[in-house]
């Protein structure tokens, strides 16, 4: 298998021309974080307040459990879609290409505002539009839950070291997706739909 160019680089490339444009494309890992606790915080509420509270927790289990897979779906399907144009392929660059380019690029392992809250918004109003009105906001908030956790642990995936066997495992997961093979291993929360559709990355014996 071919493999593609990997700067081992901490420092940041440029994309754009435009200073604020490329402002937009680089973010802290801390500023999710800022954006959507609140945003969990308020749906939360709304969830815990307005119905049964079996209600509520299941319906932010179910929403947690379902944005496992559209990080999978996203990360398989879309961010690995590789077109042919050559506008095609800037946009792709833009969005995923960078990151298996310069993987040690501490300021675009999470997924800016200018992306994510038009990408969450589009979430919400899909929910809105196929759910019960009385499971959607516990639905988007465990949804959203997943959506930070997975930016959170991409981060640390890259820049930590980590003693437990489970956080061990799942940093091995990604890493191989990035130096082995990135046709497989497209989890980085959870390796659950890795296994289920076959996609796991199976460490060479030495």
């Amino acid at each position: 298998m071919k493999k593609n160019y990997v700067s081992n680089s901490p420092e940041s490339v440029r994309m754009f021309k435009s200073s604020f444009l490329e402002s937009l494309s680089k973010v802290p890992f801390y500023v999710p974080l800022i954006v959507y606790i609140p945003v969990i915080g308020y749906f939360g509420y709304q969830s815990f307040f307005n119905n049964p509270i079996l209600t509520a927790i299941g319906a932010v289990a179910l929403g947690l459990f379902i944005w496992t897979f559209t990080e999978y779906i996203l990360h398989r399907f879309i961010f690995h879609f590789y077109p042919k144009s050559e506008w095609g392929r800037r946009i792709h660059f833009i969005f995923h290409g960078v990151h298996h380019d310069y993987p040690n690029d501490a300021h675009r392992l999470v997924m800016p505002p200018s992306a994510s809250i038009p990408l969450a918004l589009a979430f919400y109003f899909l929910f809105k539009a196929i759910l019960p009105v009385h499971l959607l906001d516990g639905f988007f908030t465990g949804f959203i839950i997943g959506y930070l956790v997975y930016d959170m642990m991409h981060y640390f995936l890259h820049h930590a070291r980590f003693s437990h066997p489970i956080l061990k495992r799942l940093k091995q997961h990604h890493m191989l997706h990035h130096y082995d093979d990135a046709t497989k291993g497209y989890g980085v929360s959870s390796d659950l739909w890795d296994k289920i559709f076959r996609s796991e990355i199976l460490k060479k014996k030495s």
